[in-house]
């Protein structure tokens, strides 16, 4: 009789045995799943800012230019047009910054004023891709170089100042041409169509920049 309750002891021991050891490897693996699934996604949100939105733009334009977005100003020269003046289809190209290293393109859809233009874009402030995205110009000459982008596609609560080369115009630029002269043909004709006393006054809550790069006293805030 006692040696048929020891066999019985010892099988329950061995069954609960086995289960403590399944329960112990499945919470092991479930918890190394979890980590490599959230270092995955972690590394997926912090590369895929600017290959991105390089993606977009060449998928939502007719501009389609190799390298980062901080290089596509140079690399578009001899190639496609560039200037001031913001155009429908042309790509907005912003300057890289030490938020913001490798720079970002985003799409012209549509100009409301002369200080302010309509972009569809993709990982500005966050995954995916935005339309309909207010920018308004800060710059002190109406030439673009400083801009402010709209947060969350909200038209009245726009972010930090970002500097940027201008636009790329999907049009077959001059073999001749170089970066400084295509940019002085364009500021020449844009001054000529609007005296600068006719500018449009820049929104309320915008704060226009009051010197270039070149001025090592003023520095861009780069925070959206």
């Amino acid at each position: 009789m006692q040696d048929g309750r020891s066999k019985k002891l010892k099988l329950v021991l061995a069954v609960v045995s086995f289960v403590s050891a399944s329960f112990l490897s499945g919470a092991v693996q479930a918890r190394t799943t979890h980590r490599s699934v959230h270092h995955a996604s972690t590394h997926h949100r912090s590369s895929g800012h600017v290959i991105q939105c390089v993606a977009y733009a060449k998928s939502a334009s007719d501009v389609v230019l190799h390298g980062n977005a901080r290089d596509w100003w140079h690399n578009a020269a001899g190639v496609y047009e560039r200037g001031a003046e913001p155009k429908a289809g042309s790509v907005l190209n912003f300057r890289a910054t030490r938020r913001m290293p490798l720079g970002h393109v985003a799409v012209v859809r549509n100009i409301v004023d002369s200080r302010t233009i309509i972009i569809d874009q993709s990982h500005w402030a966050q995954a995916g891709i935005s339309h309909n995205v207010s920018v308004i110009d800060v710059s002190p000459n109406n030439d673009w170089s400083a801009v402010r982008v709209a947060l969350n596609s909200n038209r009245n609560n726009y972010g930090s100042i970002y500097p940027t080369y201008g636009f790329i115009y999907p049009h077959a630029g001059s073999k001749g041409a170089t970066p400084d002269s295509l940019r002085q043909e364009v500021m020449t004709a844009w001054a000529s169509k609007m005296p600068a006393t006719q500018l449009a006054q820049a929104p309320a809550n915008a704060h226009p920049i009051t010197a270039g790069e070149q001025d090592n006293s003023v520095t861009f805030n780069e925070h959206n």
